[in-house]
């Protein structure tokens, strides 16, 4: 899997690519069932694979002390990610800059010069750009004048409910790793680093 970060250029965009954008913390079942639509449009359109996703989380950069503790650390969702199938991973840098970015500069700029958007993958509920300006009805005119394909992604969902990274959490606090599991698709695991004490 290729992956960038930061900034695109206008020349990164020479390759059309199929697209779909979100956080995907945890990479759970919902994240699954939308990297599987969006594999399945590259490979109908001969195009790579793509996920935008950010780094921070925007709740880290917006409301740091109210920000959700995260189910993966930026390298497991990579991982996640390929072993899913993507193509490229575009890892967006979320600060100021990028955070005014008005609704029409994040499809021009990022979406259409940077990452030459055929195709893309978004909840109807998906915001963007500057004070979250852009809804769906926003981007279904950005894609018609850009000329390129917008679906929607259907709600995916577990005993009538939503399967979100905030339910994953929910039931993490809970203690109930097995409807943690059922969710997530797999056991959650916390990955760290071992600190080594005192050698008697």
């Amino acid at each position: 899997m290729r992956i960038t970060h930061g900034s695109v250029a206008a020349s990164d965009g020479a390759a059309r690519s199929a697209l779909t954008i979100g956080n995907f913390d945890g990479v759970h079942r919902g994240h699954q069932a939308m990297l599987a639509r969006l594999k399945e449009a590259a490979r109908r359109l001969g195009v790579p694979a793509t996920v935008i996703t950010f780094e921070p989380h925007p709740r880290e950069f917006f409301t740091p002390a109210e920000a959700p503790v995260r189910l993966t650390r930026m390298h497991i969702k990579l991982e996640l990610l390929e072993a899913a199938g993507i193509d490229h991973a575009h890892v967006a840098r979320f600060n100021a800059q990028f955070a005014s970015l008005s609704p029409e500069r994040f499809v021009e700029d990022v979406l259409v010069k940077g990452l030459g958007c055929a195709w893309l993958l978004v909840g109807r509920d998906f915001r963007y750009g500057a004070k979250r300006a852009g809804d769906f009805a926003v981007l279904e005119a950005a894609a018609a004048r850009h000329g390129f394909v917008l679906e929607a992604m259907p709600e995916v969902t577990h005993a009538g409910e939503r399967i979100s990274s905030s339910a994953v959490r929910a039931a993490l606090a809970a203690g109930d790793m097995e409807q943690a599991a059922l969710l997530l698709g797999r056991p959650f695991a916390i990955g760290g680093h071992v600190a080594h004490g005192d050698k008697l």
